[in-house]
């Protein structure tokens, strides 16, 4: 799965003290993990399972891991039976045209294994009603045998349905459960959900599915464990305008007729493979598709139909197939199913979902404008796509035996992503991409959350999150950069190795990080050209099982590197806890020359290799290839030589420009002077993904919030503009004449908003003029685009430079019909870009005053002093109710004092 974005949110006071007692408990929590991370990294890892030989006989049915004994234990499943097989009708009772509200009902009779003596069956369902009777058929042995139900128990609380037997399922018996079942067919994006949308001009409405983690038990009763892996015979009902898509291909449509006579169409699906219930899918629809055959995989793209008519859908379709044959070749593993359809729904919760056979994504993350000529847009695609892939092997073939390693889905996803997706956009820079997308932001909000490891206990999972909140960026971007790391220090070729052997072993199953650890050992074990300082387990548990990262502090004068928790020190509260220590493969250089890979295994440990003479041409620089999950401080000696390395040779610029920046003022390890003095080379930075780097590290992503630390302005308008301006002019120059020849740039079209915006926030006159320029055209003409490179930059300084009539075009553009999301998002900050007093008090009139907490810091000041002047009620009433939340987000400078 991958997820949206996020979306705003308002905290009222009261919330406030929630989330703040809430975090209180956070911290407690994280004093009794230390104990638990020890245990973690001391674990041996089990012995290889054999692998299966083929037999004529059964194969020996074992249960899933069972829950462990925690005070929340009762969210698990007991393991007495074993699902083998489901039968499933889903009847989404939908016309086209019917105002709601909307149902469904179904049919499930689920084949189970007994594996102990039980005289109740226990299973999930949520939301659900009974319909009918429910019956326990079997033993299957014994034709016609029966299991008497007492009754049906439904319990809300812990989500399960409980089947009370008069009689006793005995272990080693087979049995089928069968239930009758309604529910309510909602308008959200969980379970099976309505949507409406408009197509061809015409209002219609579809029925898709997401049952990821644990919504399939409101969709029909069922076993809902990633480990409960089953079959499934999948029917569905549904209107005969509609087609109905499922896992596996349709084998047969037909007809019936309700009790009151009305045709419905019966859509027949082919036996799934074993997989686990969140991955079931479900879509009713009226699309079209297009279509191509991959390998023997036939390939469906399934979207609106004056989408599919435009070609939108052209795109994804051209780079599925080729990702496909490249993840099977890569890791020697074939896709398993005869057809894979991708749905681009018009609105949906999740960015995509990996469902076997049936993905799903938001259309926004699956169509292409031919029309577009900037390239970023393809990557996007192709980036989001290749996830969803990577999953049908690691996911959907392998499976996490429960949530708490969802990383080995989530985080080798997001690795495999970047590699497919660079096979069919190979301009793309693989490096500089996945360091900027992935390694670059986690690492730095892995320093500010600090909250949870990447692989927690079942036991810490239940006491202290939700599953929903797994699925975050320590997971996913975390996740792929150990595995970014972990790749580097085996070399692909043993990874890849490890990787199918794990793959093949655990295939139509379910694993656990350590059993990952045992296949990449085995590997390791076989061959001599990689040596480890200790075992797979021991090197990577220290990354998986403790939460946070090191930073790595060298002294070149003795050759000594220490390690430490990496924290913020201008934060009072940050403080290491833990102690704790990782094992740290070192990738450096010096002088130039690569040196062979060192291991830190311990606090602290010299080096003798990294001692440097007096001579100032005697350097030495830490994790060069940028993939190893760390940060790296230098002493003042060595600053100095690299500092002079930077005007002469571009190979240190991008190694050492994203490590050193980083430390500046935010995090106090530099001084932000230092830092500053370290840009002097810079006015000959001609290359864009090192200026984001800079920017992004000395500049926030909100401008404003710099002025937290209201000295650093003039710093940097000082030591920064001046050095801007070379790339700058080089880029507005492409502005002003031919935009479209930055179609294949893609860190041209991915960063140079922020290039520009920076040169209008620090004043430089000419970004403020062009600006003006190209917002005035857009107001002469309404039709004329601003280049998308930079619009919301040109739309905030536009309203920022001019008077009312620039605000009011803005507010006429904004509530034109015809504006779409993106649109008015660009419009709502630009006029809060506004320097008068009385505009902005316009937000209030208007009802704008959610825009307050995107708006810009100066505009926040001036309504403060504004309202509180002219003592307007509704206005001051509205700045004090929400001033906890201002101040939290503006800082308690004495302006806002």
């Amino acid at each position: 799965e991958r997820p949206m974005g996020a979306r705003g949110l308002y905290v009222g006071r009261r919330a406030a003290a929630l989330l703040a007692a809430l975090l209180m408990a956070l911290l407690a929590a994280l004093l009794a993990l230390a104990a638990l991370y020890g245990r973690c990294r001391r674990e041996e890892p089990p012995s290889p399972r054999p692998r299966p030989r083929s037999s004529t006989t059964a194969p020996r049915l074992t249960a899933p891991p069972g829950p462990a004994p925690a005070a929340a234990s009762d969210r698990r499943l007991p393991r007495n039976l074993l699902p083998l097989h489901y039968d499933l009708e889903l009847w989404p009772q939908v016309r086209p045209g019917q105002a709601g509200p909307f149902a469904f009902s179904g049919q499930v009779n689920i084949t189970v294994h007994c594996l102990q003596d039980t005289d109740s069956a226990v299973l999930h369902s949520s939301g659900l009603r009974s319909r009918g009777a429910a019956v326990v058929r079997g033993p299957l042995s014994g034709a016609g045998a029966f299991v008497e139900v007492a009754g049906l128990r439904l319990d809300a609380a812990s989500e399960v349905a409980v089947l009370e037997l008069r009689g006793r399922l005995r272990a080693g018996r087979r049995y089928v459960l069968q239930l009758g079942f309604q529910g309510r067919l909602e308008e959200d994006f969980d379970g099976l959900f309505l949507t409406r949308y408009t197509d061809q001009g015409l209002s219609s409405m579809l029925i898709a599915s997401q049952l990821e983690p644990t919504y399939a038990r409101t969709v029909y009763p069922c076993f809902d464990e990633p480990a409960m892996k089953a079959t499934f015979n999948i029917r569905i009902v549904h209107d005969p305008s509609y087609v109905a898509l499922s896992n596996m291909p349709a084998i047969d449509i037909s007809e019936m007729k309700d009790e009151n006579g009305s045709l419905w169409t019966i859509t027949k699906f082919n036996t799934s493979l074993k997989m686990s219930t969140y991955l079931t899918a479900f879509v009713v629809c009226d699309f079209d598709y297009v279509t191509r055959t991959e390998r023997g995989n036939e390939i469906r793209i399934w979207a609106r139909k004056e989408a599919v008519k435009s070609g939108y859908v052209d795109y994804a379709l051209n780079v599925t197939g080729p990702i496909f044959s490249f993840l099977e070749d890569l890791l020697n593993v074939s896709y398993p199913l005869p057809k894979t359809d991708l749905v681009a729904l018009p609105d949906f919760g999740a960015g995509a979902m990996e469902n076997w056979g049936l993905m799903t994504f938001h259309e926004s993350s699956l169509m292409y404008r031919p029309s577009d000529k900037f390239t970023s847009r393809k990557a996007v695609i192709a980036i989001i796509v290749s996830h969803e892939l990577g999953h049908q092997w690691f996911g959907n073939l392998v499976t996490m035996n429960w949530w708490n390693d969802l990383w080995l889905n989530e985080g080798l996803a997001s690795y495999f992503e970047y590699l497919g997706a660079i096979i069919v956009e190979p301009k793309l820079s693989l490096d500089k991409i996945f360091y900027d997308h992935v390694v670059q932001p986690v690492l730095r909000e892995d320093n500010e959350r600090g909250v949870r490891s990447l692989s927690e206990t079942e036991e810490q999972i239940k006491e202290s999150f939700s599953l929903i909140s797994l699925f975050d960026s320590i997971t996913y971007s975390k996740g792929a950069s150990i595995t970014w790391m972990l790749s580097g220090f085996l070399t692909e070729k043993l990874f890849i190795r490890a990787l199918t052997s794990y793959l093949k072993e655990f295939s139509f199953s379910n694993a656990n990080q350590d059993d990952l650890w045992t296949h990449i050992q085995m590997v390791i074990d076989a061959q001599n050209e990689v040596q480890l300082p200790a075992s797979v387990k021991q090197i990577m548990d220290s990354w998986t099982c403790q939460n946070g990262f090191p930073v790595l502090t060298l002294n070149l004068t003795t050759g000594t590197i220490s390690q430490e928790q990496f924290l913020n020190k201008k934060n009072e509260n940050s403080t290491d806890s833990y102690n704790n220590t990782w094992i740290i493969p070192i990738s450096w250089m010096r002088n130039g020359s690569s040196q062979p890979l060192m291991w830190l295994d311990k606090s602290s440990k010299v080096f003798p290799e990294m001692q440097v003479s007096e001579s100032e041409y005697d350097w030495v620089l830490l994790n060069v290839n940028l993939n190893g999950y760390y940060r790296v401080n230098y002493d003042q000696l060595n600053l100095k030589r690299l500092a002079r390395l930077l005007e002469n040779d571009p190979k240190v610029r991008s190694h050492f420009s994203s490590q050193v920046f980083l430390f500046s003022n935010r995090f106090g390890y530099i001084q932000i002077e230092t830092a500053l003095e370290l840009t002097k080379y810079l006015a000959r930075e001609d290359e864009l993904f090192i200026w984001n780097m800079v920017l992004l590290n000395l500049v926030p992503e909100n401008l404003e919030s710099t002025l937290k630390n209201y000295e650093v302005y003039p710093l940097l308008k000082k030591y920064l503009l001046k050095r801007m301006l070379p790339i700058y002019h080089y880029y507005a120059g492409f502005i002003h004449e031919n935009v479209d020849a930055l179609e294949d740039d893609y860190f041209a079209q991915v960063y140079l908003e922020k290039l520009f915006a920076t040169a209008c926030w620090l004043g430089l006159q000419d970004c403020l003029n062009l600006s003006s320029e190209l917002y005035a055209k857009w107001m002469d003409n309404p039709e004329y685009k601003i280049p998308f490179l930079i619009r919301r930059t040109v739309c905030c300084y536009g309203v920022a430079v001019g008077s009312d009539k620039e605000w009011n075009f803005a507010w006429e553009m904004y509530n034109r019909t015809d504006s779409t999301k993106e649109d008015k998002d660009i419009l709502l900050s630009a006029m809060s870009c506004a320097k008068e007093s009385w505009l902005l008090y316009r937000y209030l009139q208007y009802g704008l005053s959610d825009t307050l907490f995107s708006a810009n810091y100066t505009s926040v000041i001036i309504l403060y002093a504004v309202t509180k002047d002219i003592g307007n009620r509704i206005a001051w009433e509205f700045v004090t109710e929400n001033w906890p939340l201002l101040s939290e987000r503006y800082g308690k400078q004495p302006a806002l004092g």
